[in-house]
């Protein structure tokens, strides 16, 4: 007997002693994972008995409120290290009738890449993080456990004049990063993630793995920008390297709204998508000390001789100073945006084995396609002050991002937006009373907001997980009315095809969460 029947049958001893434990189904997907020519080693199986099995479901558990006990957990953690395991894991799941949840981003703010309402195991792609750089051809293989960290130390180790567009959070994982859009400081340059994606390998329903010819192009434009837990297992994607200059600028100017931020931010709406296509301003209001400062944080993609001169042409009430700037490799860069010191060695973009520090949190997300009045803001101060535990970011559109259609991949929110806007609600207490203020404060908020963001539909960002904005429930639904109501704010026209491209490669459903993209029926 091999070792993993060794590990199976001692297994299902246990589970067969352990009432409420486990699904019915578990101990013949555990039976059908031996099946496999020891396909999977049982170091890469973790259910509820093992000692480590917290620990690696907590790894990439980012949101307190998702720690409790009360949270569902899954069957089992099937820690994928190699492209068969992912395979053999999708194969057994679906013979078996069990959900698979999709772990490949890390910072899933809802929790439904590792939470399901019906019996489930999580796939977890963490460990495959082969990045694979070819600076002769500018592209580059990444493996969807590969962190934006490792991706941008990688090009770094390369290249001081390539990089590419995507987020500015070292931790995030690539799979799930890019499936849902990936929009970072580079966008208004050469747009999104997705925009720069040449070809993938995925794994579908029938654990069959496919690259961009064999699945077609009606898959391969899906899985860029609609989520690709909807369609498969993004293993890997192919990448477009962008080019940079040997040295980027960067700078962070805060104002008060007690002096001139509420001026500066007005005419920030006004002038922030029309900006030279590389220079990227976020604007980032924040309560601090019981007021509200503006962050107004850039990026440009030159020295700071031209950008002074620019940015105080066009937007003086900034009044950037060369002394605000600082010019770095466009590597360093992202430490920059992490708020990690200048001179940091750059390891630092590295992922570490640590379980992260955890805080209570509610993000939403709108867009926003007319300047929000000064009066308006003033409130928005108000209430931010009032709260005391809201910030939010501000992210300009315009540039690359007007010029790309909406249909050419699912992400629609192009032409016609000023800015992004991403709030987040954060507390450190415990319980129920401080769990429902503080979504209390969240949902407020955001109703407050109605007047100043699109409508019919109010148009949210998929990677901003944000259950509120509707869910299908149980999560193995096919209700198209119940999806219908996100999938059009999420994707506007776009979704409707989704729903047909679904409806072609996984008519059973199998890959399928609260808001996911369900197939016709």
């Amino acid at each position: 007997m091999g070792l993993l029947s060794l590990f199976i049958t001692s297994l299902t001893i246990v589970l067969s002693v352990s009432e409420g434990n486990a699904s019915p189904n578990i101990k013949q997907f555990l039976v059908c994972l031996s099946n496999y020519s020891n396909a999977i080693i049982p170091q890469a199986i973790y259910t509820p008995e093992n000692a480590s099995y917290t620990s690696i479901l907590n790894l990439h558990v980012h949101n307190k409120r998702y720690k409790t006990q009360s949270t569902p957990k899954p069957l089992a953690i099937i820690v994928a290290k190699s492209e068969n395991h992912v395979q053999t894991t999708v194969t057994c799941a679906r013979s078996n009738n069990i959900q698979i949840r999709i772990r490949s981003g890390g910072h899933d703010y809802e929790g439904l890449s590792y939470i399901s309402d019906v019996p489930y195991v999580i796939l977890d792609m963490f460990p495959l993080q082969s990045v694979d750089v070819d600076i002769k051809s500018a592209t580059a293989w990444v493996q969807a456990g590969a962190t934006l960290g490792q991706l941008y130390y990688q090009i770094a180790k390369k290249s001081n004049v390539h990089a590419f567009p995507s987020g500015v959070c070292p931790s995030l994982g690539t799979g799930g990063h890019f499936s849902g859009g990936g929009y970072g400081n580079l966008m208004r340059k050469y747009g999104l993630s997705i925009d720069n994606i040449i070809d993938a390998k995925l794994v579908n329903a029938n654990g069959v793995v496919q690259d961009r010819k064999s699945m077609g192009e009606d898959l391969f434009w899906a899985i860029r920008g609609g989520g690709g837990a909807s369609f498969g297992v993004i293993v890997a994607w192919r990448i477009q390297l962008v080019p940079v200059p040997p040295q980027v600028t960067v700078f962070n100017v805060k104002k008060s709204v007690k002096e001139d931020a509420t001026d500066v931010a007005y005419k920030w709406q006004l002038v922030a998508p029309k900006l030279d296509r590389d220079l990227f301003i976020r604007v980032e209001p924040d309560v601090v000390n019981g007021t509200v400062i503006v962050s107004f944080i850039g990026q440009f993609l030159g020295p700071i001789a031209r950008l002074v001169p620019l940015v105080n042409k066009v937007f003086p009430e900034l009044g950037l100073k060369h002394s605000d700037c600082i010019e770095m490799p466009w590597v360093n860069s992202t430490l920059f945006w992490s708020n990690i010191p200048n001179g940091t060695p750059i390891e630092v973009l590295l992922p570490t084995s640590q379980e992260p520090s955890a805080e209570y949190f509610k993000s939403r997300s709108d867009y926003v396609k007319n300047p929000i009045p000064k009066t308006a803001l003033k409130d928005i101060w108000d209430l931010m002050t009032k709260y005391n535990n809201i910030w939010m970011q501000w992210n300009p559109y315009g540039g690359r991002m007007e010029e790309i259609l909406p249909s050419a991949t699912p992400f629609p929110h192009r032409k016609g937006n000023l800015f992004l806007i991403q709030y987040f609600v954060f507390w450190t207490e415990d319980g129920v009373e401080a769990n429902d203020r503080y979504m209390n404060y969240s949902r407020s908020f955001y109703e407050f907001m109605t007047p100043f963001v699109s409508r019919s539909p109010r148009e949210v960002f998929l990677n901003y997980r944000d259950i509120d904005v509707g869910a299908k429930h149980p999560s193995n639904s096919t209700s198209l009315k119940e999806a219908s109501i996100y999938g059009t704010k999420f994707f506007k026209e776009n979704f409707d095809r989704l729903v047909r491209v679904k409806t072609s490669v996984d008519p059973s459903n199998f890959f399928t969460y609260e808001q996911s993209i369900p197939p016709r029926t």
